[in-house]
C-alpha cells in the first residue's frame, strides 16, 4: 500500500512523516513524542455520518452510546471514523467531500497531523447508498470460484478507496455449524476449506485495491448453542482448531490480512475479547499476525455488561488490551478517559497502550496516512470544484456497468439447481403463474448488510439508490411472449393463508408455476434472516410451506425458487416439485440470473455451500459429521440431508473415468498424484465442479467421515474432454491430535473425487508411511489442480 501523493522529504520533515525511513523507526519516534491522551486517542473510533450537503461529519447517536463531543476529542487526535458512508443515505460524491473536510479538520486539530482511518461494511458490496449490491457470501461459496470472488473484492475495494475509505469489515470467516443461526447468509458455507479458500481470495482482492480487510468474527461466533445470536459457545479445543480456526489461519498466512475483529461470544467461559491465549498466543505469537485486532461493536463494554468479567470500564479496557485488542469500535467508551485515568492510577501499564498504538500507527504508515504532504482529497474528487458541492452531486458512480456485469456473473455462477424432472429449461411456456411472497419485491435479493436493508429501511422516503429488478420484472424480460399472471399467495412470515385459494386457481390455469419463496433480510427480528433473526426450526417461514403444498396439489408443474439467507427443509417439494432452484440473496442482478437459469440462457453451475435438510428439526447438522453423527438404528432422528453439501445439477451431463494414481504411497512429508478424465457427454457447454474429499478410516482421534480438501471448476464445451491432474500434499491429511498439536499420521487414506459430499465418482486408496509428523501454520493448504484438453469440442451439427 502506498501514499496517496508522492512527496519529497526535507530536513524539516519530522522523522515519523518521512516515507523514506523504515516504518518501525518512524513509529517509534512518534510514540516517544506523544502524550498519554494522544496515544489513547489513536485506539478508538467515533461513529459518524457524512453530511448530505458535503459538510463535515456529525457524530451518530446509537442507543448504546453516550454523546460524543468531537471538539473536545480532536486536539488529541482520532484513531478511526466509523461508517461515514454507511450510517445514512448520502450522495457518494458529497459523502466523499464530507469525509475530506472532516479529515482536514482532524489533521489540523492534532499536533502531529494524523488523519483518522475510515472504515465501512463491505459484506456484499460497499454498504453505502448507490453502490452495487453483490450476492451475499453464501452465494460466493456456491460459486466454488475464488478467482471470481477475488475480482469482486478488488472492485469493491476500488470503489471504497476512491472515496476515501481505508478499511472494510469483511469477510466473515465463521463456518456454519447450525443453519438456524440468523447470520448464515453472511458466511461462506459449512466447510472450513471452502470458507478459507474463498475468504482468502476476498482478502487478496480487497488488499489489491489498498483497502484493509478485517477478518471476522474471531472465533466461534457461528457455533453458539441453538443457533442463537450472541449466545454461549459449547465447543471443545479440537473442533475449534480443526473447523473454526483454519479459515482465519489461511487468510492470514496466505492472504496477508492486516486486521481481525474479535467475536462477541465466550467459549467455555472465556470471551474472545478477553482471551489472551487466542488474540496474542495463537494469533500473534504462533501465526505471526502483525496487524490490528479491532473490537466488534461495543464488544469491550460487553466484558462488563454481558460477560461479567470486568468490574468497571477501566477493567474492561485493561482486559481487552491485555488480551490483544488494539482498537475500540464503534466509538469511544472504555479506551478514553477511563483508560487514561487507570494508567495514571497505576491500574493499567502504559506499555499495553504502546503495544496497541504501535500496531495502529504501523497500519496507518502502511496506508500512507503518516506521510508528509498526505493528501486528503480522494481519487474520486481530484480535479473537481470542491468549493461548489452542488456540482458534485451525481458525479461519482458506485454502481457502474462493470460492477453490474461482475455481480451478474457471480449471481449466475451461484444459482444452484437442486432438482429437475426435465421441466427446466422452460420451453416457451404460453402461461406462467408466478406465485409467492418474493415474486414482486425488489429487495428480496438483498442480505441484511446491504445498504437498503441495513440502513435504507430507516429512511422510507429515500429511494434504494440502485436498480433492483423483481423476479416478475426479470421473467417478463426473459419470456416476453408468455402470459404471466402474478399472485402473492402469502407473505414471507405473516402466516396469511387467505391468498392461497387464488394462487391455486391461478396455478391450475397455467402451463407451469414458478413459486418464489424464502426470506426477508433484516436486523434483530425485523426479518427472517440476518443478524439477530435466528430460526427455531428450518421450516419455511410463515405459511410458505402451506402455499407450496397447495400448489403441488394442483397437478401443474411447480418450479420452486428460493431467495433465501439459509437452507430450508422443503417437505414434499423435494420429491414432487418439477424443479427446485436455490439462490442465496443473489444481489442486484440476481433475478436476471434466476430467470436465465429458468429459460436455459444460463447453464447452472452453482453448488451447495451448505446442506439442505430433509426435516425441519434434527439441528445442528452439517456434512462434517463423524460416524456417530450419521443415521443409525439407535435414534429415530435421521440427519441425512435432502441435498448434500456440494450438490448441484446442470443442463448437460458429465462422465468421469480413467482414474490413474501416479503416486499411491508417500511418507508423511510427501504428496500423492492422481489423474482422471472429465467428459461433457451432453449437447451444450457446461461447468462441472470437481470436489476432492478425504476419508481417513483409522485415526488417533475421531474424524469426520469425510472433509473437503480441494476443488476446481472444469468448463467443457459439448463433447469436450479434459484430463485433470491433482497433486495432494500429505499436509492436507493433518488434524489436531490428542496432544493438541496438528499431526499427519501414517496409514491408509481414501481420496474421493466427487460431484458432492454424497456422490463420489472415483476413489483412490493411498498410503502414508513413516513416522507421524507434526505441522503448523506453515503447512501446505491446497491440492494443485491442472487441466489439459484431451478431446476438443464436437463441431456443431
Amino acid at each position: 500500500m502506498t501514499a496517496n501523493v508522492a512527496v519529497e522529504t526535507t530536513p524539516e520533515v519530522p522523522l515519523w512523516n518521512d516515507p523514506s525511513q523504515d516504518i518501525g523507526t518512524r513509529v517509534s519516534a512518534l510514540i516517544d513524542a506523544m502524550t498519554l491522551e494522544e496515544k489513547t486517542a489513536q485506539l478508538y473510533g467515533v461513529w459518524v455520518g457524512a453530511s448530505a450537503e458535503g459538510g463535515e461529519v456529525a457524530p451518530h447517536q446509537h442507543d448504546m452510546e453516550e454523546a460524543v463531543d468531537l471538539d473536545a476529542l480532536l486536539p488529541a487526535g482520532l484513531g478511526q471514523l466509523t461508517r461515514p458512508f454507511g450510517t445514512a443515505p448520502v450522495d457518494p460524491a458529497l459523502g466523499a467531500l464530507s469525509l475530506l473536510r472532516t479529515q482536514t479538520r482532524i489533521t489540523a486539530a492534532n499536533r502531529f497531523g494524523i488523519p483518522a482511518l475510515a472504515h465501512e461494511e463491505c459484506l456484499a458490496g460497499f454498504a453505502t447508498w448507490g453502490a452495487t449490491a453483490y450476492p451475499v457470501p453464501l452465494s460466493w461459496g456456491a460459486t466454488f470460484d475464488p478467482d471470481l470472488i477475488r475480482r469482486m473484492a478488488a472492485a469493491i475495494g476500488r470503489d471504497m478507496r476512491a472515496v476515501g475509505v481505508h478499511q472494510g469489515l469483511a469477510p466473515v470467516l465463521d463456518v456454519v455449524r447450525d443453519a438456524r443461526w440468523g447470520r448464515v447468509e453472511e458466511t461462506i458455507g459449512e466447510d472450513p476449506y471452502l470458507v478459507g479458500s474463498i475468504g482468502t481470495a476476498y482478502v487478496q482482492g480487497l488488499g489489491s485495491a489498498g483497502v484493509v480487510a478485517t477478518l471476522k468474527h474471531f472465533v466461534g461466533y457461528s457455533a453458539s448453542r441453538a443457533g442463537r445470536n450472541l449466545a454461549p459457545v459449547g465447543m471443545g479445543p479440537r473442533e475449534r482448531a480443526d473447523v473454526l480456526l483454519p479459515p482465519f489461519e489461511m487468510a492470514i498466512v496466505e492472504g496477508g490480512a492486516d486486521s481481525v475483529m474479535h467475536a462477541y461470544t465466550d467459549t467455555d467461559g472465556i470471551p474472545s475479547a478477553g482471551d489472551e491465549d487466542l488474540l496474542t498466543g495463537l494469533l500473534r505469537d504462533t501465526w505471526g499476525f502483525e496487524g490490528t485486532v479491532v473490537a466488534d461493536y461495543f464488544g469491550i463494554a460487553f466484558l462488563k455488561i454481558l460477560h461479567g468479567i470486568a468490574a468497571d470500564w477501566a477493567d474492561a479496557a485493561a482486559t481487552a488490551l491485555r488480551a490483544g485488542v488494539d482498537v475500540e469500535l464503534p466509538t469511544v467508551k472504555t479506551f478514553g478517559t477511563h483508560l487514561t485515568e487507570a494508567v495514571a492510577a497505576g491500574r493499567v501499564p502504559e506499555a499495553l497502550i504502546d503495544r496497541a498504538l504501535r500496531r495502529v500507527l504501523t497500519q496507518k504508515a502502511r496506508l500512507g496516512l503518516l506521510d508528509a504532504g498526505w493528501d486528503p482529497v480522494p481519487a474520486a474528487l481530484r480535479g473537481a470544484d470542491l468549493d461548489d458541492p452542488a456540482t458534485l452531486r451525481g458525479s461519482v458512480d458506485l454502481d457502474t456497468e462493470a460492477n453490474r456485469e461482475l455481480a451478474r456473473t457471480i449471481a449466475e455462477e451461484a444459482v444452484v439447481l437442486l432438482t429437475n424432472d426435465g421441466t427446466l429449461p422452460l420451453a416457451r411456456p404460453r402461461r406462467i403463474a408466478l406465485v409467492g411472497p418474493n415474486a414482486t419485491v425488489g429487495t428480496a435479493v438483498l442480505g441484511c448488510y446491504s445498504f437498503p436493508q441495513h440502513v435504507g429501511v430507516h429512511h422510507p422516503g429515500t429511494p434504494a439508490g440502485i436498480d433492483l429488478p423483481t423476479l416478475e420484472d426479470a421473467l417478463r424480460r426473459e419470456f416476453p411472449d408468455t402470459e404471466l399472471t402474478v399472485v402473492q399467495g402469502t407473505g414471507v412470515d405473516d402466516g396469511d393463508i387467505f391468498g392461497i385459494p387464488e394462487a391455486v386457481d391461478t396455478a391450475r390455469q397455467a402451463d407451469v408455476v414458478v413459486v418464489a419463496l424464502g426470506d426477508r433480510a433484516g436486523l434483530f427480528g425485523r426479518g427472517t434472516s440476518g443478524e439477530g433473526c435466528d430460526a427455531e426450526s428450518l421450516a419455511l417461514p410463515g405459511a410458505q410451506q402451506r402455499l407450496l403444498d397447495a400448489l403441488l396439489d394442483t397437478g401443474t408443474p411447480v418450479v420452486t425458487v428460493l431467495l433465501a439467507g439459509r437452507p430450508y427443509a422443503l417437505g414434499r417439494a423435494v420429491d414432487e416439485a418439477a424443479a427446485i432452484v436455490q439462490s442465496f440473496f443473489p444481489g442486484a442482478e440476481g433475478t436476471g440470473a434466476i430467470a436465465g437459469v429458468l429459460s436455459g440462457r444460463t447453464n447452472p453451475s452453482g453448488r451447495l455451500p451448505v446442506s439442505v435438510p430433509r426435516s425441519t428439526g434434527g439441528q445442528p447438522a452439517t456434512y462434517l459429521g463423524a460416524r456417530l453423527a450419521q443415521t443409525s438404528d439407535v435414534s429415530n432422528i435421521d440427519p441425512t440431508a435432502a441435498f448434500a453439501f456440494g450438490h448441484g445439477l446442470s443442463y448437460t451431463s458429465f462422465d468421469w473415468d480413467e482414474l490413474t494414481v501416479g503416486r499411491a504411497e508417500t511418507d508423511t512429508a510427501g504428496e500423492f498424484s492422481l489423474a482422471f478424465t472429465v467428459r461433457n457427454t451432453g449437447e451444450r457447454a457446461g461447468t462441472e465442479v470437481v470436489q476432492l474429499y478425504l476419508h481417513d478410516p483409522v485415526a488417533s482421534v475421531v474424524q469426520p467421515v469425510q472433509r473437503l480438501i480441494g476443488y476446481t471448476r472444469v468448463r467443457l464445451a459439448a463433447g469436450e474432454a479434459r484430463r485433470v491432474r491433482v497433486t495432494v500434499p500429505a499436509d492436507l491429511a493433518s488434524f489436531t491430535g490428542r496432544d493438541g498439536r496438528r499431526v499427519v499420521e501414517p496409514g491408509e487414506l481414501h481420496l474421493r473425487l466427487a460431484a458432492s459430499s454424497a456422490e463420489a465418482r472415483l476413489t483412490a486408496t493411498v498410503t502414508l508411511t513413516g513416522p507421524a509428523r507434526h505441522v503448523d501454520h506453515t503447512r501446505r493448504f491446497h491440492a494443485r489442480f491442472e487441466q489439459e484438453t484431451v478431446r476438443p469440442a464436437e463441431p456443431a451439427a
